[in-house]
């Protein structure tokens, strides 16, 4: 089973209440194939909300204890950053997944890039704190900019594959 986050499946989740909307993770979780997670939603956060920054390291940091995530008004939100990431490993084990495509750049769900904590738009190299946690745990992770119909061959049903390959099903 494939984790997707779920503003590339077009939900409106993301800080700003918009979505990153991609039509292949849109189609794998209409075939079953894949299941969606916002680990901000599930930490208790709303939409639309404040934009947030880990300042002081990556989600690795994080995890350890070394950095924290904050807002853009100065406030704390580390432990709903963890709670949601937490929450979103124990759906990933009950689920048997093996593999995540999230959203890059996000403190949550980046698997390449996060925002630096300054909020100016400078960028890390990094995990957010979900994808640091799902790779901590075998979770393979990749950024959306990965999710490609090559990428996601090994971790589906042929069926679905044959489906997905000949885009023969519009989202």
């Amino acid at each position: 089973m494939i984790l997707i986050s779920a503003c590339l499946a077009g939900f409106n989740v993301r800080y700003d209440g918009g979505n990153a909307r991609n039509d292949l993770a849109v189609k794998l979780v209409a075939m079953g194939q894949a299941i969606t997670v916002c680990p901000e939603i599930m930490g208790g956060f709303r939409t639309p909300r404040l934009p947030a920054e880990i300042q002081g390291g990556t989600g690795d940091d994080v995890l350890a204890g070394q950095a924290v995530v904050v807002n853009r008004a100065g406030q704390d939100v580390t432990k709903e950053y963890l709670a949601g990431a937490r929450m979103v490993l124990k759906i990933a084990q009950d689920h048997g997944v093996t593999v995540s495509f999230l959203k890059q750049k996000s403190p949550a769900c980046g698997t390449k890039l996060v925002y630096d904590g300054h909020f100016t738009g400078h960028r890390i190299p990094g995990m957010g704190v979900t994808a640091a946690l799902l790779q901590a745990h075998n979770i393979k992770c990749f950024g959306d900019e990965d999710l490609k119909l090559a990428n996601v061959e090994p971790y589906v049903a042929p069926i679905t594959w044959g489906n997905l390959h000949h885009n023969n099903l519009l989202a």
